[in-house]
């Protein structure tokens, strides 16, 4: 009977138009629980169509999460059929039991809504069915407070990054309290705030980097992007700041900052040079805190996530850290040993490879986006691996959750920009590992299911 009902439901999965009252409920429910036992990581079923849905982010209903066993089914049955007619189900590892599920579709670019609803019925996860992922929901509502310390205007992953933050914002995963732009130049704080007002968050604070690294190295002349007109002569990103506004030194945003955040709370984002972080270090007791820089970080900051560092076997200069490598060298002196450190080294970025035709093709929902527009005027498509990124998601998704670490230890910079690596059970340092095979593929679909949201 099990084989026949295997081959049934493999039929009707394959035919068009093959129509669920097809069977009764009590078909059904056997069918279902025939999936069960042929899908053991789980499934998702159209039963107005007994297909599986190609598109769509699926989210379990409350109501019925608590069902895992064959008695259960015709429950979860008669709840999709109250509602829209799609039942998931999956194993959990830890207790074996596979549970079934009612669940809501929602349109794909609808994530916000998505994970909203996951919240208010207790669940864990939402599914995207086209991409084949699960994004948390962050249910257990766990308070992350994000700066972000990038080098903007010179590589477009840090572009991705900060898009990654205000989608996660939307999505309520997170807290963004600023954004500290570390490369020299007004125009590369002027970026970020055409980004804040694109992404409906105008009145995020922008520091600027005002005595660090002299003309370092411009991959992609994206800086401009602030001042683009229209035919017209009309500017199509709109700004807060404006060309009269200032920026607040980064490293005194730094102190502001933390100065109002409780003790403990704040996690750094730094994927550009640490030229801010290292006079952070170095500063002394001001209008926003009595405390030095080091007391200040120690007291305020939970941990740091870097976009940097080469590690394993090869021994070369990293480029952050090389560039600014007098800043480099005070940072590393003056971090405080017992705050975490966690590297993302360029290695593991390497094979995310996020292609122009791809961004502008995932971007096709608006004719006007500061991040399609740089890609359609202003970069040839130069391989821009999603580096930046990687920091960002482990620091809001957590430890080994998507990526895997190192064990512990410290890591020592040399003058000439070598991150060395000694493992100890008590260092503060860790570092990601490359993905295993289908990791990148995984992860670029989930920056790229951001990029289609609006």
């Amino acid at each position: 009977m099990k084989r026949i009902l295997v081959i049934l439901v493999s039929l009707t999965l394959a035919v068009p138009g093959f129509s669920q009252q097809t069977f009764t409920d009590k078909d059904l429910a056997t069918a279902v629980w025939v999936m069960a036992q042929t899908f053991p990581e789980g499934f998702t079923l159209d039963l107005n169509t007994m297909s599986y849905p190609k598109e769509g982010l699926m989210v379990s209903y409350k109501a019925t999460q608590d069902h895992f066993d064959r008695k259960s089914i015709p429950a979860v049955i008669k709840h999709a059929h109250a509602h829209e007619n799609i039942i998931g189900g999956w194993r959990d590892p830890e207790t074996g039991l596979y549970y079934f599920d009612s669940t809501r579709s929602f349109p794909e670019n609808d994530l916000a809504a998505a994970l909203a609803f996951a919240r208010e019925n207790g669940q864990h996860t939402v599914y995207d069915a086209r991409r084949d992922i699960n994004i948390k929901s962050n249910y257990e509502q766990e308070d992350i407070r994000v700066i972000l310390d990038c080098d903007m205007g010179s590589s477009t992953d840090d572009l991705f990054a900060l898009m990654m933050l205000y989608r996660y914002m939307d999505m309520q995963r997170c807290t963004l309290l600023g954004v500290v732009v570390d490369r020299m130049n007004r125009a590369n704080a002027d970026a970020v705030d055409v980004m804040n007002n694109y992404y409906g968050y105008p009145d995020l604070p922008i520091g600027l980097e005002k005595a660090g690294v002299k003309d370092p190295h411009v991959y992609i002349p994206y800086h401009n992007m602030a001042y683009a007109r229209s035919t017209d002569g009309e500017p199509l990103f709109k700004r807060t700041v404006g060309d009269t506004g200032e920026y607040m030194d980064g490293y005194k945003l730094y102190r502001k900052l933390l100065a109002a955040q409780p003790d403990k709370s704040v996690t750094i984002a730094s994927i550009g040079f640490v030229t801010s972080l290292a006079r952070l270090l170095e500063s002394g007791p001001d209008e926003y805190s009595p405390l030095s820089g080091v007391d200040l970080v120690q007291r305020k900051v939970k941990n740091i996530y870097c976009m940097g560092g080469v590690f394993g076997d090869s021994f070369e200069h990293d480029y952050n850290f090389t560039a600014a490598i007098d800043f480099s060298l005070k940072f590393f002196e003056l971090w405080p040993k017992d705050i975490d450190i966690v590297f993302s080294p360029g290695e593991v970025g390497d094979p995310l490879y996020y292609s122009a035709a791809n961004i502008i093709a995932d971007m096709n929902w608006t004719d006007s986006h500061p991040i399609k527009w740089i890609y359609q005027f202003l970069t040839e498509d130069k391989f821009q691996k999603m580096w930046d990124p990687l920091a960002v998601i482990n620091a809001v998704e957590g430890d080994d959750i998507i990526y895997k670490l190192s064990p512990r230890g410290w890591v020592t910079l040399t003058p000439t920009g070598e991150t060395i690596f000694k493992e100890d059970p008590n260092g503060n340092a860790r570092y990601q590992y490359p993905g295993p095979e289908g990791w990148s593929d995984y992860v670029l679909k989930y920056i790229r299911l951001m990029s289609i949201q609006h």
